[in-house]
């Protein structure tokens, strides 16, 4: 693995990680209603270093191999979506509007774990525990619509 590829993967995952500072839950997320089995909010970041730390080893092992676009396609896709559903659902406060962000999170980072595991096992297996979390994150993004349906999303111009 070429340590200096990690480090721009990491980049990358930490540059949409980012995007959870600039966009805290605030008063507004504590006010929602949500499922019993919401994760406690200590374990949101220790869960996305994990898989950032993880998605870029991956991304590191696979970039390097031949036959390596597809792989490559579905990484960047994984953490264009990433980058975008915490502005939707935090900065607008758009519900609705980001479970669609969420779907293609899910399909890109399934596509990202099918074509990594193809290509080295490692990589496919760093990949899982993102894929785990990204379906309890889909559901929980699901069922808070559903708890909130009188819940209206921001207009720009109340930004």
């Amino acid at each position: 693995m070429d340590i200096w590829l990690f480090f721009i993967f990491l980049g990358a995952s930490f540059a949409a990680g980012a995007t959870g500072a600039l966009f805290p839950t605030g008063e507004w997320y504590k006010g929602l209603n949500k499922p019993s089995w919401t994760p406690p909010n200590w374990l949101f970041p220790v869960m996305w270093t994990s898989i950032y730390l993880l998605i870029a080893f991956a991304g590191a092992r696979v970039a390097v191999l031949d036959g390596s676009a597809y792989a490559m396609a579905f990484w960047a896709m994984q953490i264009a979506f990433n980058a975008l559903w915490t502005p939707v659902f935090f900065g607008l406060r758009n519900i609705r509007g980001s479970v669609p962000i969420m779907v293609g999170l899910w399909v890109a980072v399934t596509g990202a774990t099918i074509t990594h595991m193809q290509l080295d096992f490692w990589a496919g297996l760093a990949f899982v525990p993102y894929l785990v979390w990204v379906t309890v994150a889909a559901a929980l993004n699901l069922e808070m619509v559903r708890l909130n349906p009188d819940q209206q999303a921001l207009k720009l111009q109340d930004l």
